[in-house]
């Protein structure tokens, strides 16, 4: 099996959350840095995502396909109602 090169990095978490990660590490019978590993690919994989629809809506902005604000304050005011409105195109 080939090796991935890796990269020590270091930080400075509060104590508690620590003993969290820790407790995980011992119930999944796991390291500590397999827990931080897939904690940080996660959040990594999650802010490149909301980075793409960030700039997926600023392009629609820019291309003008933006709904009223007050259509879409009257169809959430509808929720919830007796009549709900249909959503905002």
């Amino acid at each position: 099996m080939a090796q991935t090169e890796t990269k020590v990095l270091t930080a400075h978490v509060p104590i508690l959350l620590a003993e969290r990660v820790d407790q995980m590490a011992a119930r999944l019978e796991r390291s500590r840095g397999w827990i931080m590993k897939q904690a940080l690919s996660a959040w990594v994989d999650q802010e490149e995502e909301r980075s793409r629809l960030t700039r997926e809506g600023l392009a629609d902005v820019d291309a003008g396909r933006v709904i009223d604000h007050q259509a879409v304050q009257a169809w959430a005011d509808s929720l919830g109602t007796d009549k709900p409105l249909p959503v905002p195109r």
